[in-house]
């Protein structure tokens, strides 16, 4: 007999779950909306309060994609993007390759782990500060170290250089995210079943192949999540080009964050172009991730099918 004083315990997920909700609400789905209606309108300048939708409902969308400088934005952002993710991934899997062979036996991993991700907790500012004292001009350690070295005679202003001012961002990125990205990595093989490792040991399986044909496919939905968070954040990048160099110089660093900040909060105020910015990129962002999600489906059906196949014969 069922007792009819049963407490459903389902209500209380959805109590604990309406601080979220409304949280997202307020903060995220709102400002989200509201930034698609004003990209479809004329709403520009301090204080504007009035907002008449344009009789060419995508207005501001040509007038951004045709922008030269929005251009340059996206193609330095892609650039610094897939400069600094490849060094991060690469650097990344082969610390995580170091620290979880149980081969290697490496003592102090904690230390080394911390100091390895202790970069990723630096406030951006702090780093843009640091990186601008060690670039300055005249004098600066970069300076002295290259008089010392004998390859300069007069002081370089090195940020005043396209390519090594964009060189140096990408280095930061890499120098702030390799860490954090190692620490995911690292977690994904630790969730391994152990049994796979000693059964690849005893079959004597070295070190590269167990890597490559154990663990690098057991963690694929780790290097997916790690692909499409970089590629979110990498996109979307700001603190280090605003900070550091603010876009400079010629707009050789400029972002498209920074270029969406600066239609949005600078000269004239164009909010309806910083939204219609905004969306463009939110497109582009969704695009990829969803190609991303559909290669690793397609590549899991074809794996258990593969699975099955084997298993009929």
């Amino acid at each position: 007999m069922r007792n009819k004083k049963s407490v459903k315990y389902a209500k209380y997920g959805y109590i604990f779950s309406l601080p979220f909700i409304i949280t997202f609400l307020i903060f995220s789905l709102y400002p989200i909306i509201y930034t698609l209606v004003i990209g479809f309108t004329d709403l520009k300048g301090i204080g504007a309060t009035k907002i008449h939708f344009l009789d060419d409902p995508l207005a501001n969308f040509k007038s951004v994609l045709t922008n030269k400088t929005f251009r340059k934005a996206l193609k330095n952002t892609v650039v610094i993007w897939l400069g600094n993710f490849f060094p991060q991934i690469v650097l990344a899997l082969l610390l995580t390759a170091w620290f979880t062979d149980r081969r290697c036996k490496v003592k102090g991993q904690g230390v080394f782990k911390v100091l390895f991700y202790m970069p990723n907790i630096i406030t951006a500012a702090t780093i843009a500060i640091l990186f601008g004292a060690l670039f300055a001009y005249p004098t600066s350690p970069m300076n002295d170290l290259f008089k010392s070295m004998g390859w300069a005679d007069e002081p370089i202003y090195f940020l005043q250089n396209k390519a090594t001012a964009k060189g140096v961002i990408i280095f930061i990125q890499t120098w702030m995210w390799y860490g954090y990205t190692m620490v995911v990595m690292i977690s994904g093989v630790l969730g391994i079943n152990p049994e796979i490792f000693e059964a690849a040991e005893v079959d004597g399986a070295n070190r590269t192949q167990t890597f490559f044909l154990i663990t690098l496919p057991q963690i694929k939905t780790i290097l997916l999540f790690t692909l499409v968070t970089s590629v979110v954040g990498g996109l979307n990048m700001f603190d280090i080009p605003k900070l550091f160099l603010d876009g400079g110089p010629d707009n050789a660093t400029i972002t498209t964050s920074v270029f969406i900040y600066k239609q949005a909060f600078a000269g004239s105020y164009l909010y309806n172009r910083a939204a219609a910015a905004s969306v463009i990129m939110f497109i582009i962002i969704a695009i990829i991730s969803a190609i991303m999600f559909q290669i690793l489906k397609e590549d899991d059906e074809q794996s258990v099918y593969g699975k099955r196949k084997k298993r009929r014969v």
